[in-house]
């Protein structure tokens, strides 16, 4: 009796190795995990509005900007050690996402990083999205190649261990952490699907993660009536050598105001047309 049956075997790619290793060095952070839900009822009846109005506009990239303004008032969400005795904060929000895309008949997940996110607005943060999404991806090493330099692209592609080596350089180093990886990382698993509740990061290599989990409709208290609303689970996880409970505390209730207001949605217009932008 053949106990393995049918199988195929595939090759565990270059970006894959290199995503274990962030994963692996992602979970020696001391992190700390705040669950919520977020009433987005109305921020999804304007985009959805917004769309009727033939205005594109993308839920990630309202959430990404929500998540920038907290943070530039939480500065301590955006910040790094630097060395044994030293903390930099800084006033840029650069998030790192990874978005998913199909490359040869098979779909790899590409790393993409926006840069000054709090300084950008909804429609700015969607129009690089799209481009994001839309861009040619470099085969050597399944990444996009608008923002990667010959020298990254080989370090994309040394040894193993040099690899370790460099991730355990960029521990401590704050600066160079954030030239390379950002200072915020937003990852999704509810726009891949039907996938009710919460999603739990193993951490990140950022000191800030958002993990984004799916929508769910349930009754909430709105002006003392019981109506059916739509709920958004996320999970917040923060280096806890960095930030402890009271400013996560703090953050997480303004991130809620800010999504619930639905913040930076009302004023979207289409952008102006540009010529060297297919």
């Amino acid at each position: 009796m053949d106990l393995i049956g049918n199988y195929e075997e595939k090759p565990f790619r270059k970006e894959q190795q290199n995503r274990a290793l962030i994963v692996r060095e992602g979970r020696l952070k001391p992190s700390i995990r705040a669950l919520i839900e977020v009433d987005v009822t109305r921020a999804r009846e304007i985009i959805h509005e917004k769309k009727n109005e033939g205005i594109d506009v993308s839920f990630t990239g309202w959430l990404a900007k929500c998540v920038a303004e907290a943070v530039s008032r939480h500065k301590k969400l955006n910040s790094y050690r630097q060395g044994r005795k030293k903390i930099v904060v800084f006033d840029d929000v650069d998030i790192a996402m990874p978005i998913e895309r199909e490359f040869e008949g098979d779909y790899t997940v590409i790393g993409c990083i926006l840069r000054r996110t709090n300084e950008k607005s909804v429609r700015e943060i969607t129009d690089e999205i799209r481009r994001t999404q839309s861009e040619k991806i470099d085969g050597d090493v399944r990444m996009l190649g608008k923002d990667y330099s010959k020298t990254k692209k080989r370090l994309l592609n040394i040894p193993t261990f040099l690899k370790k080596l460099a991730l355990r350089y960029l521990r401590n180093n704050g600066l160079k952490k954030k030239k390379h990886l950002g200072t915020v990382g937003i990852t999704s698993i509810g726009t891949a699907g039907k996938c009710p509740g919460w999603s739990f990061p193993l951490g990140g290599i950022t000191s800030t993660v958002i993990g984004v989990g799916g929508i769910t409709k349930k009754p909430g208290v709105i002006d003392d009536e019981i109506k059916i609303r739509e709920y958004l689970h996320l999970t917040i996880i923060v280096d806890h050598d960095l930030v402890d409970g009271g400013p996560l505390a703090r953050a997480v209730d303004t991130i809620t105001n800010l999504m619930e207001s639905a913040y930076g949605l009302r004023d979207v217009q289409n952008a102006p047309k540009n010529p060297a932008v297919s």
